[in-house]
């Protein structure tokens, strides 16, 4: 994947988003939640550019996954979370989500933990089928985001890394 390319999809790049992207980061971030019949979030289009304005200036990693020019999937990490990826649904089953995740273990050797909503069943086999593992169920919700948009249960997953234990 050093070619910013996963095997399947030619096309496929890998790239650091830039602010100019932020619509389609809220786009990708709306339709992805809406097709996995994720509650909507709290915040309105509005504030979610906001969000992703803010982490693009911080030392947060923004990445886009972008086929034939399109911005089709992102990926948010922080020092030891990944706090997003989603996929535009209409790309599902070509490799984004998995190209996505493989860029995030490259970048955090040694693990990284993440959140998925509770009743996501989708998400969580994906992450589950992908060696991440349960490490606790959170019926309040565990993550910040979780919390801010009205405590959904949550399950806390981790992957553990190529050099063992965070």
């Amino acid at each position: 994947m050093s070619d910013g390319t996963e095997p399947g999809d030619a096309d496929l790049v890998l790239r650091p988003a830039v602010p100019e992207e932020v619509a389609a980061l809220v786009e990708v971030q709306l339709l992805a939640r809406r097709a996995a019949a994720m509650p909507a979030p709290l915040r309105g289009p509005g504030a979610l550019r906001d969000r992703w304005k803010e982490r693009l200036s911080s030392s947060d990693e923004v990445w886009v996954a972008e086929l034939q020019g399109e911005v089709v999937g992102c990926l948010l990490l922080t020092e030891t979370w990944l706090d997003d990826l989603y996929v535009l649904p209409s790309t599902s089953g070509r490799g984004v989500g998995s190209a996505l995740l493989d860029l995030a273990k490259s970048l955090r050797p040694r693990g990284f933990g993440l959140y998925v909503l509770e009743g996501n069943d989708r998400a969580l086999g994906f992450y589950l089928g992908r060696g991440l593992v349960v490490v606790a169920h959170h019926p309040d919700g565990g993550g910040a985001d979780a919390r801010e948009e009205g405590g959904h249960p949550d399950v806390e997953l981790t992957w553990e890394g190529d050099v063992g234990p965070r």
